[in-house]
């Protein structure tokens, strides 16, 4: 396993992130920690997860939200020294105006629980899911630096953040001689790639780590959805996910899908492979968040993520991108 530095940060992070929204919300804690232990032995020494996920992102209960948190918990606790625990704060975890977002009362409040459910001390990396127009970045920074001073975490970063607030936040930072976010969690995949645009040049002139969400472009270059067929029954396209039936609506998506499917096949790989591989790679990428429901899952797109593709295999790709 290779590991790279997290932005300007002195801790190295392997380029391979273990995502963990399946646990407690798709899988038991059995299954979880299976596939926790194998990433380990992989070589993979940063797992990712966050406060909201469990069983209640899709039902509404409240009392179902954390469960990932719970079970990493309960089985990191004899391998806590070797893992790096990256969660996120923000969305809504109570039923109350103020559970949610990134005010200091919110902020000390979630991170609090999390560290109850994780059973730790220590945050590594924690991540404000996303931009809250709510709060200040005065008030959200302050807290954080707080924090960090408490030894309650240890690096702060952002999630879906456009370059702009990311700057800001950083002016903010800087002027007030807070703690900087010093990675951003984005979604990039061979179709979904707008964070081109500002978010990687930004990350690579500021030097901000950058972990890559949805490499498998939420289960399209898993091969789980073609237009041919109606979406599996207990997939999350079945189930309504907006995000997810954008990407189904691009132009030309299942052309492009079949072309990078072709070129998989040409090299020796499955179409999972050659898009995991493709991320985890990627020069301004700092780790790639694979998320895993079955061993089966991480197993296989990790095969060939160690073979880089040549400069023809990548001109290929870019040639066959349309939409």
């Amino acid at each position: 396993m290779e590991y790279r530095r997290l932005g300007r940060t002195g801790v190295q992070i392997s380029k391979v992130s273990l995502g963990t929204m399946a646990f407690g919300r798709w899988i038991d804690e059995k299954a979880s920690a299976d596939i926790l232990y194998k990433a380990l032995d992989l070589g993979i020494n940063v797992v990712d997860t966050a406060d909201i996920y469990g069983r209640g992102m899709d039902n509404g209960n409240f009392d179902q939200l954390g469960e990932s948190e719970t079970i990493l918990g309960n089985i990191l606790k004899q391998k806590r020294k070797d893992v790096l625990i990256s969660t996120k704060l923000n969305n809504r975890m109570g039923p109350f105006i103020n559970d949610r977002g990134q005010s200091r009362h919110h902020i000390f409040r979630a991170v609090e629980a999390s560290l109850q459910r994780l059973q730790t001390d220590t945050i590594d990396i924690l991540h404000v899911h996303r931009f809250d127009p709510n709060s200040t970045f005065e008030e959200s920074l302050r807290a954080l630096d707080d924090l960090i001073s408490q030894g309650k975490i240890r690096y702060i970063a952002c999630s879906n953040f456009a370059a702009w607030q990311v700057a800001k936040a950083h002016g903010v930072s800087a002027l007030h001689h807070f703690a900087r976010y010093e990675s951003i969690q984005a979604e990039y995949s061979l179709i979904s790639r707008q964070i081109e645009q500002e978010i990687l040049p930004f990350a690579k002139s500021e030097q901000v780590g950058i972990l890559a969400y949805s490499p498998l472009g939420r289960g399209i270059l898993a091969g789980k959805y073609s237009s041919a067929n109606p979406p599996p029954k207990d997939s999350r396209l079945a189930a309504g996910e907006v995000k997810l039936k954008e990407l189904i609506a691009q132009k030309h998506i299942f052309e492009y899908v079949d072309a990078l499917d072709d070129i998989a096949k040409q090299i020796g790989w499955s179409l999972p492979q050659l898009a995991f591989n493709w991320v985890a790679n990627h020069p301004d990428v700092t780790s790639a968040i694979l998320g895993a429901s079955k061993l089966s899952h991480l197993e296989e797109a990790l095969k060939y993520v160690d073979h880089r593709l040549t400069n023809d295999e990548l001109e290929l790709i870019n040639n066959a991108y349309q939409i």
